[in-house]
């Protein structure tokens, strides 16, 4: 056969020569009759032969063709019936049409014919299988302890007549080995785990000398029985600051036992008046160990930023959080304030203007410390300007006291004003928030190149993340009380106008349920600051009174609210009230005065969406239970907003929340 094709390929053609024999013949036939006639007979030979060999030879190659297209379909057929891997075909409904005996032997030797296959393997989608136009599908499916990797193939038969049948073919490769050692790597990748005691100086303040090493010497072999469960090699760098690196198959157990070391350490008594707490950093899904150290350092950084006595790990861009259950241990020393109020001073001074902008929504909180941070700008002698969309109602009494202030002046400006005026010289000072989507204008966040985050919340996986520089105290009662401590040291010629004062004071009092929650000694010296500088108490409370609607509306809700329980109530503004978000923190605030009440979530609509308000005695963190929705806070007061949902979807979410988190603490 090989010969045939051979000569199939190589035989000149001489059709052409033929020709030419022709056209010689009948030049000597011209000149000589019985010569011509000799060539013209050879040339009629040589044409029959010719003719009679080209039909022998396309005789040959029909048959060959043939010959190979059977050798073909036999081998097709053969292969789909012994090919090592189970194939299957059906129908454009999933209906098994064939299927081969590697395929028969997963479903021990079971007739399937006519069965569907989604009923067999659920995670088959045949309607979608069949809809998709881009190709095949590759899907990972495990049975029976084994791991495939279905391909998907969309034939189609041509049955004449216009008809056209669609089949799905699926070739089932067995890549258990291949998952296994995928999984064997995965789970022999590195973390590293940065570990800090988060109140080292504050437990050595407080312990006796003679108890200190005992203390010290309890919390390292605490913790290197942790490395010892997982295999970890361990050092400790710093008085306060241990690494460790293991393997990642061992951070499923720490993290099925919720970071169990954190309550572990805190149990710590041997002379110490204040409990240990650390803040764990964990990074993992890395590439290299370089990477995952960055991610560990990432990690603790977010910790200590919310508090500290929690865990934070940190696998590629998702970010799990551990603990967190007690309150923010107040700092007595003021050095961080003085360091980070003379850094401010260097921007402020390096700046032709500066402008300052609060949260979305804003309250006293954010507005009081707005006005702050402006009168420690004019004292330097620089441009300040507030950016403020609108007033609302948590802020207009103190809104209007600014702008009928004739010596004052109106320090406010819109967003758009703003975007105006800045150029490369401009400094933006964010109070109050440290979340770029809930800021007054977050377009400003991307045109000004130089960026000062203050506030007093715990941070969350939301971040402004080229702040040039940042102060994120959550053991502050307020930002007020930050910015308060920020302008005793920023400059000595600061002196508060008493709207000024009293907006600060107001701050700290709203923020703190007049000095009732996470309240602690430098807030009281921070008030004692403002009464120095002219701040009235009395009018400081009257920047927040309630007008007789709001107070009734408040007391309808408390009347209604329900409880999930035994200790948490929820209440429900079936519409949006006056003052949305001063109304809801209000009746939380007023639910966990009642006795029995641990903590209270009370929701209303605001615009398009529902505002949700948490509060808690300490008992139960609304601030791990609001995170869940996208919120955030403190251990004892969060809130949250959602966005395009109704009510009754919103408080199903809350009690989902808050049912996850009671389940979560019931496993600890």
């Amino acid at each position: 056969m090989k010969n045939i094709i051979s000569k199939r390929l190589f035989v000149p053609e001489i059709k052409f020569h033929l020709l030419i024999i022709l056209v010689l013949s009948i030049i000597v036939l011209h000149y000589d009759l019985i010569i011509g006639i000799i060539s013209l007979a050879v040339l009629a030979g040589l044409a029959v032969y010719n003719f009679k060999t080209a039909r022998r030879r396309v005789k040959q190659w029909t048959e060959y063709i043939e010959d190979i297209s059977e050798n073909v379909e036999w081998a097709t057929k053969n292969a789909v019936l012994t090919v090592p891997m189970p194939l299957v075909v059906t129908d454009e409904e999933g209906s098994i049409v064939w299927y081969n005996p590697r395929f028969l032997e997963l479903f021990d030797d079971r007739d399937m014919l006519d069965e569907s296959i989604q009923q067999l393997i659920p995670k088959i989608d045949i309607q979608r299988l069949v809809s998709n136009k881009d190709g095949n599908d590759v899907l990972d499916i495990s049975l029976k302890d084994k791991q495939y990797q279905v391909v998907c193939c969309p034939m189609e038969i041509d049955r004449g007549k216009g008809m056209v049948k669609k089949l799905m073919m699926f070739y089932w490769r067995d890549i258990t080995e291949y998952h296994q050692l995928k999984l064997k790597y995965a789970m022999q990748r590195p973390v590293v785990c940065f570990i800090q005691i988060d109140n080292y100086d504050e437990v050595m303040a407080n312990t006796d000398e003679a108890d200190r090493p005992s203390v010290i010497a309890e919390t390292d072999r605490r913790i290197g029985q942790l490395a010892g469960q997982v295999e970890s090699s361990w050092v400790k760098y710093e008085k306060d600051k241990y690494i460790l690196v293991f393997e990642s198959k061992f951070l499923k157990q720490i993290e099925e036992r919720k970071f169990d070391i954190l309550d572990s350490v805190r149990d710590i008594s041997l002379g110490n008046r204040i409990n240990v707490t650390l803040s764990i950093g964990v990074g993992t899904g890395a590439d290299n160990p370089a990477q995952a150290s960055e991610f560990a350092l990432s990690a603790i950084e977010l910790a200590l930023g919310r508090g500290g006595d929690q865990a934070v790990v940190k696998n590629g861009q998702k970010l799990s959080f551990y603990g967190g259950k007690t309150r923010a241990v107040e700092k007595r020393t003021k050095v961080k304030s003085r360091v980070i109020a003379h850094a401010l001073r260097e921007l402020i001074e390096h700046s032709h203007r500066v402008l300052i902008m609060g949260h979305d929504m804003p309250d006293l909180d954010s507005l009081g410390s707005a006005l702050g941070i402006y009168r420690g700008v004019v004292s330097l002698g620089k441009e300040a300007y507030i950016v403020l969309e609108e007033s609302n109602a948590a802020i207009h009494n103190l809104v209007d006291r600014v702008v009928d202030d004739k010596e004052y002046g109106n320090p406010f400006i819109s967003p758009q004003q703003a975007m105006e005026i800045i150029d490369g010289y401009t400094l933006l000072v964010v109070v109050d928030t440290h979340r770029p989507s809930f800021t007054q204008y977050p377009e400003l966040l991307d045109v000004v190149e130089r960026i000062v985050v203050l506030d007093h919340h715990r941070r969350g996986t939301e971040t402004i993340e080229q702040a040039t520089l940042s102060y994120i105290e959550p053991y502050a009662s307020s930002t007020s009380e930050l910015v308060t401590e920020i302008l005793q040291y920023i400059s000595d010629k600061v002196q508060l106008k008493p709207v000024e004062a009293e907006g600060l004071l107001a701050g700290i009092m709203v923020d703190t349920k007049n000095f009732a929650f996470k309240t602690g000694v430098r807030t009281f010296e921070a008030a004692s600051y403002l009464r120095r500088a002219g701040a009235d108490p009395t009018v400081a409370m009257q920047l927040f009174q309630d007008d007789l609607q709001t107070f009734i509306t408040r007391a309808e809700l408390v009347k209604q609210a329900k409880l999930i329980g035994n200790d948490i109530a929820i209440a429900i503004s079936k519409e949006e009230p006056k003052k949305a978000s001063l109304v809801v923190a209000q009746v939380a605030d007023s639910l966990v005065k009642i006795k029995g009440i641990n903590a209270s979530f009370v929701l209303s609509p605001l615009g398009d969406g529902v505002i949700i308000s948490g509060r808690s005695l300490g008992k139960i963190n609304v601030q791990v239970i609001l995170e869940k929705l996208g919120g955030g806070g403190h251990l004892t007061v969060a809130g949250a907003q959602l966005a395009d949902i109704t009510l009754e979807e919103a408080e199903d979410k809350v009690r989902q929340a808050i049912k996850e988190y009671l389940e979560e603490e019931e496993g600890k």
